[in-house]
């Protein structure tokens, strides 16, 4: 942090004006990209706390909103991100930063001052990672392109592994989603004073963040903290809390502590991710047996049904009605996780379809069903049908179920079709660079292309300010009769029954 020093609104500086906006707990100082007050200039605040660090006392307690800061602190670069180290390649760049106050948001905005009329439409964007990976400093994730169509957008970190989901005795449960909904209430108190509007604020993100966006949809307290959300390819599996309980005392007789704040405090940051390493590291002896388990239980962090935050399943509670009056948007990609028994081809081969998939757990009743609706993906070989099931047991049926549990209820339904010319399939997170409009990134042209379709990105960014502006991206909504979704490729076009291939997974209640 540093003292005010005259900078103001305008201010020149090395890679451009510095301004400064007044949150509630005291002055930032960010920075403009391009000219103030010509077209598709904005200004970025970075790294803004909207929690105090959650070090010492507060390791493995509920956030505690930052205190008051005197003078002007900079929001000129990244804060801290809970996820820590080289995570290796990844489908989306999203670099760790060190540092202790890990819980941050960054705001970018075309009008950085609160607004006569209302101020602008709010984007609020919850990163993916399987909730023990992943990190707001992504450049796919600069709002600059929504900036410039007239949308305020707001990244925010949270809590990963067994710090944001671990069972502990004595802590509270869901601290990752306690960071969501804090960082939701810091929007709605902060985000006028960078020119939005608080009551027009969508949730959305992908794959893990998908699923907190839907999470946050069911949970009666994010009630009011946002009026639409859009799950790009969302997991819906909570954790039960034995579940929960079973895994923090596994980790904890690990280390040979308690499992109490108290035993697990004497633990480095270092030791718990090991350990965290171990307690979910699927066996490699048996992966079809690991991903039964995945899709019967879900992932092994995540938000836990603790009867308290999460009082219900967000199935059950989608299913009982909640969330019903906030519009929401949801799809995912064509091919999702297709490529994980790319490996094992030459394997695969010996094996023939039906024992493989009832290795994955495909129920015998659905199975001939799929088979059918799949008949384009047989003729690719068992390690294709075994990727595509794993994809619409995890993604592609529950944007079914989610659409059916809802009802009558506000709902558009999407499919990213598009192939890519690097791997030949619509993969997990393809779709993230054409939905903040990032082609013209470098790390895209690995898994897009050197040369992705601006018009798609012009489709998919177009239909989501849409939705953020105006409540409806701009296709006709979901009906039980039709189960209509928009199909993003070359061509954009609205398919009746587009996810026909899914449809025997799904099992309503």
């Amino acid at each position: 942090m540093s003292e005010a020093t005259g900078a103001a609104r305008g201010t020149q500086a090395p890679g451009g004006a510095l301004v400064e906006v007044r949150t509630a707990a005291g002055r930032v100082r960010g920075r403009w990209r391009g000219t103030p007050g010509t077209p598709g200039a904005s200004a970025a605040f970075l790294g803004i706390p909207f929690a105090e660090p959650p070090v010492g006392d507060l390791r493995f307690a509920a956030p505690v909103p930052h205190r008051p800061w005197a003078g002007v602190r900079d929001a000129l670069r990244h804060g801290a991100t809970p996820q820590r180290g080289d995570t290796g390649v990844t489908f989306i760049p999203e670099p760790s930063v060190p540092g202790p106050s890990t819980l941050n948001v960054d705001v970018f905005t075309p009008a950085p001052e609160p607004a006569a009329d209302g101020g602008l439409p709010v984007l609020v964007w919850i990163h993916g990672g399987a909730y023990v990976a992943g990190s707001p400093a992504s450049p796919w994730y600069d709002g600059a392109r929504f900036n410039r169509d007239g949308v305020v957008t707001v990244t925010v970190s949270y809590r990963l592994g067994f710090d944001g989901f671990g069972w502990i005795a004595d802590a509270p449960a869901n601290r990752g989603v306690r960071d969501w909904l804090l960082a939701l209430r810091w929007v709605q108190d902060n985000v006028a004073a960078f020119g939005g509007d608080p009551r027009r604020v969508t949730v959305a993100g992908q794959s893990a963040g998908g699923g907190a966006v839907l999470t946050l949809l069911g949970i009666p307290a994010a009630r009011g903290l946002f009026h639409g959300v859009h799950a790009l390819s969302g997991v819906t599996k909570n954790v039960a809390a034995g579940r929960a309980e079973r895994t923090g005392r596994r980790l904890a007789a690990l280390a040979g502590v308690s499992p109490t704040r108290a035993g697990l405090a004497t633990l480095t940051e270092e030791r718990v991710l090991r350990l965290q390493a171990r307690v979910t590291r699927p066996s490699r002896l048996r992966p079809l047996a690991a991903a039964t388990r995945l899709f019967d239980e879900g992932l092994d962090f995540a938000p836990v049904v603790d009867g308290d935050l999460l009082p219900q399943p967000t199935l059950d509670a989608l299913a009982a009605g909640v969330g019903a009056e906030v519009p929401l948007v949801l799809g995912a990609t064509d091919d999702e996780f297709a490529m994980v028994f790319d490996d094992a081809r030459p394997f695969l081969r010996l094996l023939p379809v039906r024992p493989a998939l009832r290795a994955l757990g495909a129920p015998r009743a659905a199975a001939p069903a799929w088979l059918a609706a799949n008949a384009d993906v047989r003729r690719r070989g068992t390690a294709a049908v075994l990727g595509r099931y794993v994809s619409d047991r995890v993604f592609r049926a529950a944007v079914l179920e989610v659409a059916a549990l809802r009802g009558d209820a506000p709902t558009w339904l999407y499919r990213f079709a598009w192939r890519s010319p690097v791997s030949g399939r619509a993969l997990h997170c393809l779709d993230v660079p054409f939905f903040f409009d990032r082609l013209d990134h470098p790390r895209v042209a690995d898994v897009a292309g050197p040369r992705p379709p601006q018009e798609l990105a012009d489709a998919v960014h177009g239909a989501a300010v849409a939705f953020v502006r105006d409540g409806d991206p701009g296709w006709p909504r979901h009906r039980p009769a039709t189960r209509l979704a928009r199909v993003l490729d070359v061509p954009v076009r609205d398919v009746p029954d587009a996810y026909a291939s899914a449809a025997a997974l799904v099992e309503l209640r």
